[in-house]
């Protein structure tokens, strides 16, 4: 018994599946389905505040932070490199917070202030913190450099908002320094494989060296 129907072979019916699979859209049924929107129709309209500057964009409600900024902004500056928040490449800062954009949802960041890298310095105006990681050989390759950089800011906002770390000696101090201890501890998040560590911790220090008053 032709179990493909009468008058149709085996070759026949791979054949037609074939070239039938071959004009399908990308997306399958899904992205052909009568009445139903397509992946780009179900997308976001956002605006994202970027350095001062604001963004209008659609994106996929999945799309992160961290592609938005990359991938549709072309702010490369910031990094992706494990894209689990694990490395730290991708640190910028949210209304002077830092946070990983790689597990961030570029949707939930309407309204807020977005710096990457790009926003901190120039080629031709350097932050102090750029112009010390330079003097105290704080990078080799510079790949995790700017998320350092973002990061290393981020944390020294912390301070001065009196926020303790592991190592904290006194937790009611009325002065948190930036010892060694300190700025290994609350970088610890930000891994550099070419092992820097010793230059970023001097960067930090010379910059922010008059530690933080509650």
């Amino acid at each position: 018994m032709n179990r493909f129907g009468e008058g149709t072979t085996r070759r026949n019916f791979l054949v037609g599946a074939a070239l039938s699979a071959a004009v399908l859209p990308i997306g399958g049924a899904e992205a052909s389905a009568p009445g139903k929107p397509s992946v780009a129709a179900r997308g976001s309209a956002i605006t994202l505040n970027v350095n001062g500057q604001d963004h209008h964009l659609a994106l996929d409600r999945r799309t992160s932070l961290l592609d938005a900024l990359r991938e549709y902004l072309g702010l490369s500056g910031t990094k992706k490199g494990c894209d689990q928040g694990a490395c730290g490449a991708c640190t910028i800062l949210v209304d002077g917070n830092r946070i990983i954009s790689c597990l961030a949802l570029a949707v939930q960041y309407q309204g807020r202030v977005i710096t990457t890298i790009e926003g901190i310095g120039s080629a031709t105006d350097l932050h102090p913190l750029q112009s010390a990681f330079v003097e105290h050989d704080g990078l080799q390759c510079g790949y995790c450099t700017p998320g350092q950089i973002c990061s290393a800011i981020g944390m020294a906002a912390e301070l001065k908002r009196g926020l303790p770390s592991a190592v904290t000696d006194d937790l009611l101090t009325e002065k948190i320094n930036f010892s060694s201890d300190e700025v290994r501890e609350r970088m610890s998040g930000n891994i550099c494989r070419c092992g820097a560590y010793n230059g970023i911790v001097e960067a930090v220090q010379a910059t922010f060296a008059e530690g933080a008053s509650r």
